[in-house]
């Protein structure tokens, strides 16, 4: 039997490095956008305990996504009324740069109540 090239393992090692430098990129984001879903889920879920006033809910919104170190800007989020109940989407992207890469995360986080 033939042993493995070591430029094959040195491939190899540097593959698995990359993949595990891309998802420790990666990883805090997808998470910071799940908090973000869940925060306004439990919004929606407590419509009748929100204020009035769209852009105060909007602020509250706003200030999570602060604290999250999300991009989220007062026009990517979108607050609909109606006898149905409330309906919130956000919509944002996060720009990620890699080496030799770049790329533009789109996120599309929403809830609704009945």
């Amino acid at each position: 039997m033939n042993p493995v090239p070591r430029w094959r393992i040195a491939l190899g090692i540097a593959v698995l490095l990359g993949f595990l430098l891309l998802s420790l990129v990666l990883t805090p984001i997808y998470l910071h956008n799940l908090q973000l879903q869940s925060f306004v889920a439990n919004l929606t879920q407590s419509a009748s305990e929100q204020p009035a006033d769209d852009s105060a809910l909007r602020g509250r919104i706003l200030d999570k996504a602060n604290r999250l170190n999300l991009p989220v800007k007062a026009d990517d989020v979108h607050i609909l009324r109606s006898a149905g109940g409330l309906r919130i989407d956000v919509r944002y992207f996060v720009t990620v740069n890699l080496p030799g890469y770049t790329v533009n995360l789109h996120f599309y986080p929403g809830a609704g109540s009945r």
